[in-house]
């Protein structure tokens, strides 16, 4: 399986990546943290590194760390707008259950 962008999500990146002006994409992973255990990493990447597992996504990379991988597998990350929020969305089919903020989640 593989870590995907929607469409809106890869569009966001990459007017994110044109703004900085350098970038080969996005990094996702996981972190321990928060009531329910882990919690999503995201971060723009300039370079990867030999280990990492790259995926593509409607022309966006898209990096995952080894580690990261047995807990992302399958997601696709979402750009969301609900009212006057707007922001990224983890659709991860892995998640049994995710704390009352949102912050993090269990596998």
């Amino acid at each position: 399986m593989a870590v995907t962008l929607s469409e809106r999500a890869a569009r966001h990146v990459s007017g994110f990546i044109a703004k900085r002006g350098k970038g080969v994409g996005i990094r996702l992973g996981v972190r321990t943290s928060g009531c329910s255990g882990m919690a999503y990493r995201l971060e723009f990447v300039d370079d990867t590194n030999e280990e990492d597992l790259v995926f593509e996504s409607h022309g966006v990379k898209v990096v995952v760390d080894p580690k990261s991988l047995p807990y992302l597998e399958g997601t696709e990350l979402d750009f969301v707008r609900e009212g006057l929020n707007e922001g990224f969305k983890f659709n991860n089919p892995n998640v049994k259950d995710s704390c009352g903020c949102g912050e993090s989640f269990n596998v």
